[in-house]
């Protein structure tokens, strides 16, 4: 693993858009058809080598995230919890997390975001360095994301939150990588007309500076926004019919974190041992039993 190590979860906001289920539990908990959301942005950053976790979300919240994963000593990271008072941007994030960010890189990855095959980052979180690296996925309603446009030579030269005219089809997901200038930058931004710090100003700081790094994301990879009502639905649905398809699990911390080398056999098997009877737990007793036959490889 490269020298990334810390990364922020934000996990924030009123969820509005999935009224009236917001209305007893924040969006980042609803269940994405066998675990609740939280569990793929959790995955994704320990598949990547993330170790040091810092999760932002509303203050009554933040008991109910901690019930559910602690301290992140089971999965063999490092979790804290930082309240947000008012959602007021994507890049907020960096202010309430300073602290925690320090001196050091840092990932930052939306609460709301699944991503499959999410390994395809591993290169990217491997060999940051320094400046800010974003990806690019090809979607059919750019319009709807901040959008990044390319010059004939795959250079990106432009970026634009929710234009009217993208110029471009390929949209930018929740996962960023910022080296330790990101809080300094983040405090020279001004807030937009609808009083927020935006990500995309932030990644257009790092592109006027020529250091942002955009990499497209290939075909096969999968992104979903769980945002909405129905884009809930059609995450739990594809969650569901990838892993009835191929057997394996999608946000599975459990299994990130042994395959990351954060737990041992040991500490797998006491997790699955602690756990009532349920698919879930099959599924990890199958993957344990599965190390014997040297098809899993940590």
């Amino acid at each position: 693993m490269g020298k990334l190590k810390k990364g922020i979860i934000l996990a924030g906001g009123s969820g509005s858009r999935l009224y009236p289920l917001t209305t007893f539990l924040t969006k980042q908990l609803q269940p994405v058809y066998d675990k609740p959301m939280i569990y793929y942005p959790l995955s994704t950053l320990i598949e990547n080598g993330i170790s040091d976790i810092c999760l932002i979300s509303k203050a009554d919240q933040l008991p109910l995230f901690d019930s559910i994963l602690g301290d992140g000593g089971k999965f063999g990271v490092q979790i804290e919890y930082r309240d947000q008072p008012r959602p007021e941007g994507i890049a907020q994030a960096f202010l309430i997390a300073e602290s925690f960010i320090g001196d050091e890189s840092v990932a930052l990855i939306l609460g709301d975001n699944i991503f499959h095959s999410s390994a395809v980052f591993g290169g990217a979180f491997r060999d940051f360095a320094e400046g800010a690296c974003i990806f690019a996925y090809h979607v059919h309603d750019p319009q709807r994301y901040g959008v990044v446009a390319f010059d004939h030579h795959g250079k990106a030269v432009s970026l634009e939150e929710k234009p009217a005219k993208p110029r471009s089809s390929y949209a930018v997901p929740g996962l960023y990588l910022y080296d330790r200038e990101v809080v300094r930058r983040t405090r020279e931004l001004r807030p937009s007309p609808r009083g927020e710090l935006e990500i995309t100003d932030l990644n257009l700081a790092y592109l006027q500076r020529g250091a942002l790094k955009v990499s497209r994301l290939p075909r096969g990879f999968a992104w979903l926004d769980a945002g909405t009502s129905s884009s809930l639905h059609e995450a739990s649905s594809f969650v569901q019919t990838l892993e009835k398809r191929q057997g394996i699990k999608i946000g599975c911390p459990e299994e990130a974190a042994y395959r990351a080398g954060f737990i041992d056999r040991k500490r797998l098997c006491e997790l699955i041992l602690a756990m009532p009877t349920c698919e879930y737990k099959d599924y990890l007793v199958k993957f344990e039993a599965e190390i014997d036959m040297g098809t899993v490889i940590p």
